[in-house]
């Protein structure tokens, strides 16, 4: 581990837990579980907090609703303990795609590679 590493991890959040993150989990944090994409839960003893570390990017819409919900103390057992129910219709979570290839494009959009033609549009040219 280089000083330019540790000084990154000092500094930085986006790509993983810091330096100070590290060490405060070490000291206080009580593991509670991992979600499916590898995102690990942790809590303090008394569980006034609660928090993740990211497996890769910091991105929030990577955590599941029910680890959210337990983060925010919506409920108080983690899906761990006590899993959350699931309706028949209900999909899989899925991160946010924007800003990627998988993102959606509108049938209409320039971002297609097959844009359709739009016949409720009319474009205004100045005459």
């Amino acid at each position: 581990m280089g000083l330019l590493n540790i000084l990154k991890r000092s500094l930085t959040w986006w790509g993983g837990q810091t330096l100070n993150t590290q060490l405060w989990t070490w000291r206080h944090g009580v593991k509670v579980g991992e979600d499916a994409m590898g995102n690990v839960f942790y809590r303090d003893v008394a569980d006034k907090r609660r928090w993740v570390i990211y497996k890769d990017d910091a991105e929030a819409s990577k955590v599941g609703p029910e680890w959210h919900g337990w983060l925010h103390h919506t409920w108080d057992e983690p899906p761990t303990l006590k899993p959350l129910a699931h309706k028949p219709w209900e999909k899989p979570h899925l991160e946010n795609m924007t800003g990627t290839a998988m993102a959606y494009v509108p049938p209409g959009s320039i971002r297609r590679a097959d844009p359709v033609a739009r016949t409720d549009y009319e474009a205004w040219t100045p005459e």
